[in-house]
Order: C-alpha cells, then sequence, then structure tokens
C-alpha cells in the first residue's frame, strides 16, 4: 500500500471523526435551551419562560397578553399598594380595590373601571403618578391602559386592567406605595392632568 493511499484514509477517518465531533456539539447546542429551561424551572429562578395572562374584559377585548412569568419573588418583603383614582369631568372611575399586599418580583393585576356618565360621545385618557416619588422607577407596568385614548358612548362601562411587577431591587425602606390615575377628557374644556404628574405623599402635621 503506498504511502499517498495511507495519508487519504487517515485524512477521511480524521474528517469523518471531526463531521461527528461537529454533529454532537450542534445537537449539544440545541438542546442547551430546553434543559436550562427546565432547571431553571426547578431551581425556581426561570427567566426565559412565558406565560399568557387571560385578562377579561381587559384593554385588548379579553385577548392573551404576553407577560413573564413571576421569577426571583422576594417572599421575604410585603409591600401595600394603594389604588388611587382621580377625574376631571362627570364621568365615574374607580379601582375594583383599594389596596393590595403584594412581593416583589411577583406579578398582581388590578381593573380599574370607568364609566362616560353624560349622554354624548367622549374620549379620554389617563396618566398614572407615584408616590414616594421614589417608587417610579421600580414599579414596572406590563399591561396598562395609560396613555391610550378611548373613546366611549354615552353610558358605555369599561374595564381596564393594570397588570405591574414590583422590582426586587426597591429600597427596604418603602413599605407602601400608591399608583395613583387621573383620567380627564381628550378636547374637552376640562384642563388634562400634568404629563409628568407625580404623586407627592401628604405632609405630616408638626409635632408639638
Amino acid at each position: 500500500m503506498s504511502l499517498g493511499r495511507t495519508l487519504r484514509r487517515e485524512n477521511v477517518r480524521l474528517v469523518g471523526k471531526l463531521a461527528v465531533v461537529a454533529a454532537g456539539m450542534f445537537a449539544f447546542g440545541y438542546a442547551l435551551i430546553p434543559i436550562y429551561k427546565h432547571v431553571c424551572e426547578a431551581l425556581g429562578i426561570n427567566v426565559l419562560s412565558r406565560n399568557e395572562l387571560q385578562v377579561p374584559g381587559g384593554a385588548k377585548g379579553g385577548a392573551a397578553v404576553r407577560v413573564p412569568d413571576n421569577t426571583q419573588v422576594d417572599r421575604s418583603r410585603s409591600i401595600v399598594v394603594e389604588f388611587d383614582a382621580n377625574v376631571r369631568g362627570p364621568w365615574d372611575f374607580k379601582p375594583e380595590r383599594r389596596s393590595m399586599v403584594v412581593h416583589p418580583g411577583e406579578l398582581n393585576t388590578v381593573m380599574y373601571e370607568f364609566q362616560n356618565v353624560q349622554n354624548r360621545r367622549m374620549a379620554a385618557q389617563a396618566v398614572p403618578s407615584y408616590a414616594p416619588r421614589q417608587a417610579t422607577a421600580y414599579f414596572n407596568k406590563l399591561e396598562c391602559f395609560c396613555f391610550s385614548e378611548y373613546t366611549l358612548e354615552a353610558g358605555e362601562k369599561k374595564q381596564w386592567p393594570v397588570a405591574f411587577v414590583i422590582d426586587p431591587r426597591i429600597s427596604k425602606d418603602v413599605k407602601t406605595i400608591t399608583l395613583s390615575y387621573t383620567f380627564f377628557e381628550v378636547g374637552g374644556r376640562t384642563p388634562a392632568a400634568p404629563t409628568a404628574a407625580v404623586a407627592a405623599p401628604a405632609a405630616k402635621e408638626p409635632q408639638s
């Protein structure tokens, strides 16, 4: 057997081995994402999978809303979230509940109800504000009716969801957060709410 033929045979074997190794690496990389997903789910640190939040009568007409799973929930802490509603005009606007106790990192949903009690069609929208001011950067809304304009017929009533997560990095000094919405008529004679409204905490009475 000539030396050239032997070298060619060895090269063919080497190429075959490299092809097997490459195929194995590709298969491992393809399977790595589902493996990582299942491991994270088992350990409670899942950051890849996503669930659908079905909100009946929500801003999207009951369509499923894609939101992240409740990951990295800090169950050692609780924060009271208060819900407030302000109106600038003759209509009804209120949250379904006044407050709830949540954990940082936990997904929560509250519904707001609005009714046009006038005998005419109107267009309106809402702007949010927060107290204390430092909570603004940590209050993450995943579904919200704010900053969108809505048209309601005379007497029409609608409900909109607010799905939110409080960032676990929020200061441990924050025990209560107030989420406030001001609903105003677009193009109406009632002045609109400030676009950069931030609720300020109530002033304390001086101690004697």
